[in-house]
C-alpha cells in the first residue's frame, strides 16, 4: 500500500453520538500517522445531530438513512483512500494501528482484517470476553465491527460493499471474503471498546444474547428477524 496522503480512509458510522464523536476524531488524529488521514463520518440520525457537533473542519460529513451497513456503504463510496477502515464511534485505535494494517496488506494476498479486542472496564469478567473474541477470530476469520474492520478499497468495491441489513452485516461480509478466498489478518495490538452496551445491559445478558444471535444467524435465522432482539 503506497504510502501517501488519505492511504487510509477512516469511516464512522454514528447515530446520536454528539457527545462522543469529536473525542473519537480526536483519537484518530492521535494516532501515529493520523493527522492526514481522511476521516468520513456518516450520520444515520435525519437531523444530523452528530455531525453538528464535530469540531474538526477536515472530517467530511455525510447524511445517510439509518442502518450500519448502508451508512459504511455511504462512507466508502465517498472515500479516496486505498485502505478502508471501518471504525464504531465508540472504539479506539491502538497507537500504531496504522503502521500494522501497512504492514498486514505489503502481503499482497491479504485483502483485510481487523483488531484484537480490548474492553474498557477493569472487571474480569471482559477479560474472559476478551479471550474469547480473539480466539473466535482467530479460529474462525470473521472478526466483529468493533474490531475496526479494515479492507483494500479495491476488494471491497469487487465484493459490493456490505449487505444493507438490519444485522450481522460485519460477519456477512466477513464470511464472503473467506468464501472467496480473501486472506484475512487478525492484529494482535487490540482496539479498545466501550463497556457501555454491556454495563447498560449486564455483562450476562449481553454476551450471550450476542453469542446466541450469530448462532440463529449462521443457523440461517434472517437478520430481520434477529434484528427485534437487539434493540
Amino acid at each position: 500500500m503506497k504510502n501517501r496522503e488519505h492511504a487510509i480512509s477512516v469511516i464512522i458510522p454514528v447515530y446520536r453520538e454528539g457527545e462522543t464523536i469529536n473525542a473519537t476524531i480526536g483519537a484518530v488524529r492521535g494516532r501515529r500517522g493520523g493527522q492526514n488521514l481522511e476521516i468520513i463520518v456518516v450520520d444515520g440520525d435525519g437531523q444530523g445531530e452528530t455531525l453538528a457537533a464535530i469540531g474538526d473542519p477536515a472530517v467530511r460529513k455525510i447524511r445517510s438513512e439509518k442502518g450500519r451497513g448502508r451508512q459504511l456503504n455511504r462512507g466508502a463510496r465517498a472515500a479516496t483512500g486505498d485502505c478502508l477502515l471501518f471504525l464504531h464511534a465508540d472504539t479506539r485505535l491502538p497507537f500504531a494501528a496504522l503502521e500494522g494494517i501497512a504492514a498486514a496488506l505489503a502481503d499482497e494476498t491479504c485483502i483485510g482484517g481487523a483488531f484484537d479486542l480490548r474492553i474498557q472496564s477493569p472487571r474480569l469478567g471482559f477479560r474472559v470476553i476478551e479471550r474469547m473474541a480473539s480466539l473466535r477470530s482467530r479460529l474462525t476469520r470473521i472478526p466483529f465491527g468493533d474490531q475496526a474492520i479494515f479492507i483494500r478499497a479495491a476488494g471491497f468495491q469487487s465484493l459490493g460493499g456490505f449487505r444493507e441489513i438490519p444485522l450481522m452485516e460485519d460477519v456477512e461480509f466477513m464470511r464472503r471474503i473467506k468464501r472467496k478466498g480473501g486472506k484475512i489478518a487478525i492484529l494482535r495490538e487490540p482496539v479498545l471498546t466501550s463497556a457501555r452496551r454491556w454495563e447498560k445491559e449486564g455483562l450476562l445478558f449481553g454476551t450471550l444474547r450476542n453469542w446466541l444471535l450469530l448462532i440463529l444467524y449462521l443457523c440461517g435465522v434472517a437478520p430481520e428477524r434477529l434484528a427485534r432482539f437487539y434493540r
